[in-house]
C-alpha cells in the first residue's frame, strides 16, 4: 500500500487510529493505512475550522507528498485522534490530537494553545472515496478555533495556508474547479451544510450533539457509484441466468425440461434476481451466495408465475404464450412444482452461502412462498367477494408481490454480514418498493401500450380483478362509475373502444390520481428507509431502482 510514496508520510500512515461503531464508541483501532485503503473503516477524526479576530477564515492546501487526498484545499487542521492516553476520551481527546497536529501541521507551537481555545460543535459520519485505493470513512468531531495565530506550515503536510473572508470564500468555492483547485470533500459537506451559520454567528456557538449523517461525497467521479441501474442489472444478470438454466436443465424429462425453461427464455427485467447482489455490493460484500440467492428466488418467482396464469386465465406472459398454453395445464402445474424445488435445490447445493446462514436463508425463502401462496389465496378470493375494501387489496399484494423484494433485500443484507439493524432496514426497504412495484404494473396495465407491457393494455379491466384503482372506483358513484361498470368484468365481450371508454371513466372518477398517490406514499417510505443504512453504503443503485418503480409511468 505505501509503495512509491514519501517516506515521511509512510511513516505517519503506521499511526493507529481509533476504529468506532456508529454511537461513537470505540471498538478497536487500525492503522491510518488499513482504515483508508480500498472497503476502509470507520474511525474517529477532527476538524478545526480556524478564524481570526477580524472573521476570517484559515484553509490549508494539502501537500501533494499526502498519501490521501493531496493537493486539495482543506480547513485548517483535520486529522485523527490516536490510540495513545490522552486522546481516547470523545472530544477532549480529539482537542488534544489538534493541538498535537497544529504544532506538526501547521506549526503553531503547542504552548501557545490551551484545550479552552477550542469550542466543540458537533460530529459528522460520512464517506468519500478519492480512488480505488483510498477512501475516508469517518465520524468527524467539529471543533472551531477563534484565534490569532501565524501558520508556520511543515512543507511535507501543506503547500500552501491562505486566509479567507467570507465574499473571498463564496467566490473561491463557487469558482473550483474550474480555477484548477479542488476543495476537500469532508471540508465542502461542512461547507454545504454547517458553515455558512457558524461563521454568521461566531459570538454564540453552542455545542450540537446531533451527530450529522452527510453520506457520501467522492473525489472522483470514476468509479461504480455512477453505474446506471440497469448497467448493474446487465452485469449482475448474466451469472445469476446460467445459474438457473443450469438447475433448470437437469430436469432428464425433457418436456418438462422444457416447461420450466419456458418463462425464463421468454426474457425479463431480473429485478428480484440480481436484488440480492446489488444490496451486497452496497454494503461492500457480495458474494456467490449472493448469486444463488437470486438464482433460487428468479426460478421461485417464475414458478408463481406459472400457476399464476393458470389461476388467472392468462393466455399471455412476457410477450409470448403463457406456460399453460404452450403445453397444457397438468403440465405447467406440473412444472411449477418441479421449479419450487429446484429453487431450494440451488440454495441447499450453495458453496457461497455458510453455515451459519443457510437455515436462516431457508426459513426466509420458505416463508416468502408461505406469504405469496396466502397473498394468491386473497386474490382468489376477492373474485367472488363483494365487500373488498382497499385495505385487504394493500394486505394481499403485500403478501403476493412485496414479500418477494423484501426477502431479496433482505438476505442480500444478511449474506454481506451485515448488523440487525442493516438488515431490518434493507427489509423494510424491499418491502416498500416491493408495494411500489405492484401498484406501478397495476398503473401500466392501464396507462401503457400492449407492446410495452407483453398483453392487452386493460385487462385487468375486462377481468374484473379488483385491483386499488379498481376498488377506488367501485366505492365512488355517477356517471363515471357507471361506464366503468359496463367494461368491468366482462371479458372477451368487451371491444378496445369499451377499454378506452373504462380508462377515462378511471380518470374521471380519480382512481388512476389515488394509485398514483399511494404508490408514491411506498416510494417516500422506501427512501426513508435507505436513510437508515450505514453511511458506508453506496446507494447510488439502490436509490435508482426505488425511482425506477416512479419512472415507470412518467
Amino acid at each position: 500500500m505505501d509503495a512509491g510514496h514519501d517516506s515521511s508520510q509512510v511513516e505517519l500512515m503506521a499511526e493507529q487510529v481509533i476504529l468506532v461503531d456508529e454511537k461513537d464508541q470505540q471498538i478497536g483501532t487500525a492503522s491510518k493505512s488499513a482504515s483508508h485503503h480500498q472497503q476502509g473503516s470507520l474511525h474517529r477524526a477532527f476538524s478545526v475550522i480556524v478564524f481570526d479576530s477580524s472573521g476570517r477564515m484559515l484553509l490549508q492546501k494539502r501537500s501533494k507528498d499526502k498519501i490521501t487526498f493531496p493537493g486539495v484545499w482543506a480547513n485548517a487542521c483535520c486529522s485523527h485522534p490516536l490510540n495513545v492516553e490522552g486522546e481516547r476520551d470523545g472530544f477532549a481527546g480529539s482537542i488534544n490530537a489538534a493541538i498535537r497536529k497544529m504544532g506538526q501541521e501547521l506549526g503553531v507551537p503547542s504552548d501557545t494553545l490551551n484545550v479552552e481555545d477550542f469550542q466543540p460543535l458537533t460530529k459528522m459520519l460520512y464517506m468519500s472515496r478519492m480512488d480505488e485505493e483510498w477512501v475516508e470513512h469517518e465520524l468527524d468531531h467539529l471543533m472551531i478555533l477563534q484565534k490569532d495565530v501565524s501558520p508556520n506550515p511543515n512543507p511535507n503536510e501543506i503547500d500552501e495556508t491562505r486566509w479567507f473572508t467570507q465574499e473571498e470564500w463564496l467566490q473561491f468555492s463557487a469558482s473550483c474547479p474550474d480555477n484548477g483547485e479542488t476543495i476537500a470533500p469532508w471540508f465542502q459537506l461542512i461547507a454545504d451544510n454547517l458553515l455558512m451559520d457558524w461563521w454568521n454567528n461566531l459570538d454564540s456557538l453552542n455545542e450540537d450533539e446531533l451527530t450529522h449523517r452527510f453520506g457520501r461525497l467522492d473525489l472522483t467521479q470514476n468509479n461504480g457509484s455512477n453505474e446506471s441501474l440497469s448497467e448493474a442489472i446487465n452485469r449482475c444478470r448474466p451469472i445469476v441466468e446460467e445459474k438457473v438454466r443450469s438447475a433448470l436443465s437437469k430436469a432428464k424429462v425433457e418436456r418438462l425440461r422444457l416447461a420450466m425453461l419456458h418463462l425464463i427464455e421468454g426474457g425479463g427485467k431480473r429485478l428480484r434476481a440480481t436484488l440480492p447482489r446489488i444490496v451486497g455490493e452496497a454494503l461492500g460484500n457480495a458474494h456467490e451466495g449472493h448469486d444463488d440467492v437470486g438464482a433460487a428466488l428468479e426460478v421461485i418467482h417464475n414458478f408463481t408465475l406459472v400457476h399464476d396464469d393458470i389461476m388467472d386465465d392468462d393466455d399471455v406472459r412476457r410477450g409470448r404464450p403463457a406456460v399453460h398454453k404452450e403445453f397444457d395445464v397438468p403440465s405447467a402445474i406440473n412444472a411449477g412444482d418441479a421449479m419450487l424445488a429446484v429453487g431450494f435445490e440451488i440454495l441447499a447445493n450453495s458453496s457461497g452461502i455458510g453455515m451459519k446462514d443457510i437455515a436462516h436463508v431457508v426459513l426466509t425463502v420458505g416463508k416468502m412462498v408461505r406469504r405469496v401462496s396466502e397473498g394468491q389465496q386473497l386474490d382468489i378470493a376477492f373474485e367472488n367477494e363483494e365487500n373488498v375494501g382497499i385495505s385487504d387489496y394493500l394486505e394481499m399484494i403485500d403478501g403476493k408481490t412485496a414479500v418477494m423484494f423484501q426477502t431479496a433485500a433482505e438476505l442480500g443484507a444478511l449474506l454481506a454480514g451485515a448488523d440487525e439493524y442493516t438488515i431490518e432496514a434493507c427489509s423494510i426497504w424491499g418491502r416498500e418498493v416491493g408495494m411500489c412495484f405492484q401498484l406501478m404494473d397495476d398503473l401500466l396495465d392501464i396507462l401503457s401500450e400492449d407492446d410495452t407491457i407483453g398483453k392487452p393494455r386493460g385487462s385487468d379491466i375486462a377481468q374484473g380483478k379488483k385491483t386499488l384503482i379498481a376498488l377506488h372506483a367501485l366505492e365512488q358513484s355517477g356517471e363515471g362509475l357507471q361506464t366503468f361498470l359496463e367494461v368491468f368484468g366482462k371479458g372477451d365481450k368487451v371491444s378496445k373502444h369499451d377499454i378506452e371508454r373504462a380508462i377515462e371513466a378511471l380518470e374521471d372518477l380519480g382512481s388512476i390520481e389515488n394509485a398514483r398517490v399511494v404508490a408514491e406514499h411506498h416510494h417516500a417510505a422506501a427512501n426513508n428507509a435507505l436513510a437508515n443504512l450505514p453511511i458506508s453504503t453506496d446507494l447510488n443503485i439502490l436509490k435508482q431502482l426505488t425511482n425506477y418503480q416512479l419512472s415507470r409511468i412518467s
